[in-house]
């Protein structure tokens, strides 16, 4: 999970936000099993509000927050770059995880 922390720092959310935890736990989740990333809300947010003891709204209430701190700071040119693509807005929480899991798994694969 270190990696994933790493990341998420990165991109300008601080851990004192509670959707970094609930975000970093979410990747961890979607690099366990991919098919998360299918059923974001349904499945993810409430597989991840069942560890925290929340409902899965305040899980997607959370992520939302992190994804707007990413976007309106500078640290979007880095979230953009890890897109691949040129981002005109602001992703949903969906996209967002999407990004940064693929970003993860493609450089899991190059350190090995």
């Amino acid at each position: 999970m270190d990696k994933i922390k790493q990341l998420i720092l990165r991109l300008g959310i601080r851990s004192t936000y509670k959707g970094f935890l609930y975000l970093a736990y979410a990747l961890t989740l979607c690099m366990q099993d991919e098919s998360y990333l299918l059923s974001i809300y349904t499945r993810l947010y409430a597989d991840v509000g069942k560890h925290y003891n929340v409902n899965r709204d305040n899980v997607e209430h959370c992520l939302r927050t992190v994804v707007s701190t990413c976007w309106d700071k500078e640290d979007r040119k880095f979230l953009i770059k890890i897109s691949g693509y040129n981002m005109t807005q602001k992703p949903t929480n969906g996209e967002f995880i999407d990004i940064l899991y693929h970003y993860l798994t493609l450089h899991e694969e190059i350190s090995l």
